[in-house]
């Protein structure tokens, strides 16, 4: 049973997400989205919450275009 149930676990270890978001969110407002995409994400692929993996990567708006034209510059 238990090499079943490591079995298990490894096929459905480490989902990793990589988020890209502009900076400046709070703790709480990041602490809310991770909490809902992990939740999300296990009912999606039936894993347990310790597999799943985020990573916030926070991007200044002068750092970041769209159509030729950075963020910072967009009214």
């Amino acid at each position: 049973m238990l090499g079943s149930r490591s079995r298990l676990h490894r096929s459905c270890a480490m989902p990793t997400m990589h988020i890209e978001l502009f900076e400046g969110r709070t703790p709480e407002k990041k602490r809310e989205l991770v909490r809902a995409l992990t939740e999300r994400t296990c009912e999606v692929l039936g894993c347990q919450p310790d597999s799943v993996d985020i990573i916030l990567t926070e991007i200044s708006k002068d750092r970041w275009a769209t159509g030729g034209v950075l963020w910072s510059e967009k009214s």
